[in-house]
């Protein structure tokens, strides 16, 4: 395997550090190997998730929004010739969507991993039992390959060293509550969080909420109403998604309703309580030992997340 291609259809911060694991994992078991990116959207590795130093090389054929328009048909093998690349190895299709997956399969390869409508497009058909890619892969490739979950001691010292300025102690919870997308409601009432905040206090743990410097107006009132609640991001002038991770790695655990904050959370690999609603857990939720899941769906039947109680959250913690 000279060459490995990754294709990533999500364009959220989320979508991306969910994916790290399965880079790490290739990079550790094809030490040779020259791992390519190409994504719907912009590169976040190059971008807002640069500080995670995950080293991959953008694929850039020149087309927008790649895969989501059928046009893209008739012009991924002359956009890829036009950069003389010779062909991938392995193809790795991360996504699920039929018209992305026949474009998709249009780049010259000599192998195409993909879970698409049954595996229709996959070069080699294995009945796969897994919903995690890397059991997937090894049996595809028939290579046992060794999942490799991130390691927060390599991120950038600066960002280890201020996370240890603000958040010093032991015996912290942390919690994230806001979603980034509105189109689904994945939000738990920030009256249910500020309850368990205060049940958590009495406990002596200590509450800390990943929550963005411009939502003011939130960040005054958990302050009003959990005294001793700490929000380390608004008194560091330091401001990226590495920080957040960092900081995770202070606490005793968390939780989170589904976000990309609960991403970083995930690589910082402690446990957690997800909450969710209308989106997917099993895809979706961090993949580690020690991730509880609380779905509305599987529990109440419904997608409306606000029937999870206060206590049930608290009884997992």
């Amino acid at each position: 395997m000279k060459k490995i291609l990754i294709y990533n259809s999500g364009g959220g911060l989320g979508d991306s550090i969910q994916i790290i694991p399965i880079i790490l994992s290739l990079k550790n078991h094809y030490r040779r190997s020259k791992i390519f990116y190409l994504g719907a959207h912009p590169n976040h590795f190059e971008g807002k998730l640069k500080e995670y130093n995950i080293n991959v090389d953008t694929l850039e054929l020149n087309l927008k929004y790649f895969g989501f328009r059928w046009w893209h048909l008739i012009f991924v093998k002359k956009n890829f010739k036009k950069i003389n690349q010779d062909k991938f190895d392995l193809i790795i299709d991360l996504q699920s969507k039929f018209r992305n997956s026949l474009i998709l399969k249009k780049i010259p390869h000599n192998h195409f991993y993909s879970t698409t409508f049954g595996n229709l497009f996959s070069t080699k058909k294995i009945k796969y039992n897994s919903k995690n890619h890397i059991d997937n892969l090894s049996l595809f490739l028939d290579e046992k390959i060794k999942l490799i979950n991130f390691n927060c001691n390599k991120l950038p010292r600066n960002l280890i060293n201020e996370a240890k300025r603000l958040l010093p102690k032991s015996n912290y919870i942390g919690f994230s509550i806001t979603q980034g997308n509105e189109y689904r409601k994945k939000s738990w009432s920030i009256y249910k969080f500020i309850s368990l905040a205060n049940k958590s206090l009495i406990k002596n743990k200590i509450p800390v909420f990943f929550i963005e410097k411009n939502q003011e107006h939130i960040i005054e009132k958990i302050k009003n109403q959990v005294p001793g609640s700490l929000f380390p991001e608004t008194n560091s002038d330091l401001s990226c998604p590495a920080l957040v991770t960092a900081l995770s790695s202070r606490l005793d655990q968390a939780v989170s309703i589904d976000n990309g904050v609960m991403h970083m959370i995930g690589l910082a690999d402690i446990p957690m309580i997800v909450l969710f609603g209308p989106t997917n857990s099993e895809k979706f939720a961090p993949k580690n030992n020690y991730t509880k899941i609380l779905d509305s769906k599987k529990i109440y039947g419904t997608k409306d997340i606000e029937t999870i109680s206060v206590d049930e959250v608290y009884n997992l913690i």
